[in-house]
């Protein structure tokens, strides 16, 4: 059984007025991890296929073909957890 774990390398949580999260998934496991949130998530915008844009659960978050993600109004490291537990798995 697979877990958060196996996709993502770190998250970095942000500072500021609008809380964020900044998350990095493991190189050999990105393009996995961007198919299945496709899968999953609301497409809004797609940027020539580098930068996606996605609404899921209220949530607005932005995905890179580098591997990274960068997601607008989680409060907490466990809350950007559980979005990706479900985007994920």
């Amino acid at each position: 059984m697979s877990t958060v774990e196996d996709y993502v390398a770190r998250i970095e949580e942000t500072c500021g007025e609008e809380k964020g999260a900044i998350v990095t998934f493991k190189y050999d496991k990105k393009n996995e991890a961007i198919a299945k949130i496709r899968k999953k998530a609301q497409l809004k915008k797609s940027l020539s296929g580098i930068i996606l844009e996605f609404v899921f659960q209220g949530i607005s978050f932005r995905v890179f073909s580098s591997g990274k993600a960068i997601f607008k109004g989680v409060k907490s490291k466990e809350e950007i957890h559980d979005i990706l537990a479900t985007l994920l798995l």
